[in-house]
């Protein structure tokens, strides 16, 4: 349990944003069955439970997927098709787990892979539009210097000796006898800006034909590289189902009903204290005494806004803690307290300490001994629908199949025999360099960081 000064909450990226506004979480709610067997082969599909669909082949050792606990094969939770923009590389991102009995709770029966693979056609399209923004950046940088240069200059007296007239606005003489026209105005910015747009138009549309081309040319190599005779194919696999991305929304506070002649006495101590006055995360330093694990609650009044939820994907972003456990711990750490005085016992009030987010806690990835950042995370209503399109598959099994596997369960004794996933979320957190091999031909695998809470 946390000192008496020490606020059981935390700050997290969305702290500050106010109710009924979309926050930078994307989440992942389940959409139907995959029944399209071509776009069972599409990598760029990203989909929960089936077989993987890898980048390219030939496919990796189903090691990758192998609990390193009981040694058994795992099953595919998730596969998520998650490209970064300002990469060359096509990437995919795998999550198995375990759900033998013996694996229970034990953190590497949850593996997460990241596959990436050179995309040579979009890695041209970037240095173009790259050429591009240089362009307009030394062209803006010219504007800037020239305006800079103009305001710098000083101005002339016109009552001084030799000093230039201004124009007469009545004279005419230079248009009629054919002198030099005044040279035209340099385009403003915004127009300048404009002309670059209209004159990179063709080339923004080439480059989207041939980005949507080397997508299909890649989709094509995919699926003419099928699982028929891989391995992969007899590995366990849960139904595969869609998975659809909506954007995280928070609603706004309830209003609370007031009685015609009722009074509203915001004195009141029973009234809720806090960051606003629906009952914020605020909490006074003795409530930490109380049995309650303020980060469960905070977590389970997240997750009601979007109940079908399966997955929470915020790159760089922050992890959303199920409970206050080891984990909660090493991730949002207890603040350091003020240090205590050494001349005489002196009464001094003190804030309660908020924890923070603590990515520097994460260990380095082993490639490039980069820092790690947050990707995604599991949540628990994954394995309600696995649990549920699993037990829809099972229902079409024959008496025999049925009696046998009644069998298998029967003879499984205690932990060991027991078939089923116990956690409250899974985090990934994935290099933040996104580190490969470099142009290297077929695919490059890294295996990411996975910090899992159980459902005590």
């Amino acid at each position: 349990m946390p000192p008496a000064d020490v606020d059981d909450t935390w700050s997290d990226s969305d702290d500050e944003l106010e109710a009924d506004q979309e926050t930078a979480v994307d989440l992942g709610v389940p959409d139907g069955p995959v029944d399209d067997p071509i776009t069972l082969l599409d990598p760029t599909v990203s989909r929960l439970g089936g077989h993987p669909t890898f980048l390219s082949s030939p496919h990796p050792s189903t090691s990758h997927a192998t609990c390193t606990n009981c040694a058994q094969p795992m099953e595919l939770l998730i596969q998520i098709w998650c490209p970064l923009e300002d990469s060359p590389n096509d990437r995919a991102l795998y999550v198995w787990a375990c759900a033998n009995g013996s694996s229970d709770r034990v953190s590497c029966s949850v593996r997460a892979w990241r596959e990436l693979r050179f995309n040579k056609k979009y890695a041209e399209k970037l240095e173009r539009k790259l050429a591009r923004r240089k362009a307009k950046e030394l062209e803006e940088a010219k504007v800037a210097a020239a305006e800079a240069a103009k305001n710098a200059q000083p101005k002339s007296n016109p009552f001084a000796l030799g000093a230039t007239s201004a124009p007469n606005p009545f004279g005419l003489g230079s248009q009629v006898f054919g002198g030099a026209a005044s040279p035209e105005p340099a385009p403003e910015p915004a127009q300048t800006e404009n002309a670059d747009r209209s004159g990179s138009s063709s080339e923004d549309e080439s480059d989207s034909e041939e980005s949507d081309d080397a997508t299909d040319e890649l989709v094509a190599g995919i699926q003419s590289a099928s699982l028929d005779d891989s391995p992969w194919k007899t590995a366990p696999a849960y139904p595969a189902l869609y998975l659809s991305t909506v954007s995280e929304y928070l609603p706004p506070p309830p209003k609370t009903k007031v009685p015609a002649g009722a009074q509203v006495d915001l004195d009141d101590d029973k009234a809720p204290k806090g960051k606003d006055s629906s009952g914020g995360w605020d909490l006074e330093g003795y409530e930490n005494s109380l049995d309650v694990d303020h980060a469960f609650e905070r977590f389970s009044k997240r997750v009601s806004y979007e109940g079908e939820q399966c997955l929470r994907y915020e790159r760089k972003g922050t992890p959303l803690p199920f409970a206050s456990d080891k984990v909660f711990d090493k991730l949002f750490p207890i603040p350091a307290g003020p240090p205590a005085p050494v001349t005489k016992a002196a009464f001094m009030v003190t804030p309660p300490r908020k924890r923070t987010y603590a990515p520097s806690t994460l260990p380095p990835c082993p490639n490039c001994q980069g820092p790690r950042v947050f990707e995604c995370q599991l949540m628990p209503n994954l394995i309600n629908v696995l649990r549920a399109s699993d037990g829809e598959q099972k229902k079409k099994l024959t008496d025999e199949e049925r009696r046998a596997e009644v069998l298998r369960a029967l003879k499984g004794s205690g932990a060991s025999g027991r078939k089923g996933m116990e956690w409250g979320t899974c985090m990934i957190f994935s290099c933040e360099k996104d580190c490969s091999a470099e142009k290297a031909a077929g695919s490059t695998w890294r295996e990411e960081h996975v910090l899992v809470q159980w459902d005590e």
